[in-house]
């Protein structure tokens, strides 16, 4: 299955934590909500270093979200990787095994994201595995 939408960003920066040998360490909280196939929202944390390069940085965050997925109810978490060298971005965002609940219990899948004059597209490749979201076949 197939989910595509937008969704809006609110940020909230922590100070650096760590700015030496030319690499700065620093947390950030982000509220995010999705309109489209995905109607959620979610809290995610996130962990970034930014290098001294220009356009050479990495993150990893993990992203609760709660709401609809294609008509159905309920949460999953979403563990996201992103390296960029040089500006060349490299970004995996993939469903914690085992994290979705309700009616969302038994789903798999990865996500990918893009923003275009500022508006944040994603697109979600999923399944739902029958057998542990008490469905039957």
């Amino acid at each position: 299955m197939n989910a595509q939408g937008t969704f809006t960003v609110q940020l909230d920066s922590a100070p650096p934590y760590d700015t030496s040998d030319g690499v700065t360490l620093a947390r950030t909280s982000v509220k995010k909500q999705f309109v489209g196939d995905l109607s959620a929202s979610s809290t995610v944390e996130m962990l970034g270093a930014r290098t001294s390069v220009k356009g050479s940085a990495g993150y990893v965050a993990l992203e609760h979200v709660r709401g609809i997925l294609g008509g159905r109810s309920g949460s999953f978490v979403l563990s996201h990787t992103g390296t960029m060298n040089r500006g060349q971005l490299e970004l995996i965002v993939r469903v914690v095994p085992d994290s979705g609940s309700g009616e969302l219990t038994g789903l798999r899948g990865s996500m990918t994201i893009d923003i275009q004059n500022g508006t944040h597209f994603y697109e979600f490749d999923y399944e739902i595995d029958s057998a542990q979201s008490g469905e039957t076949p």
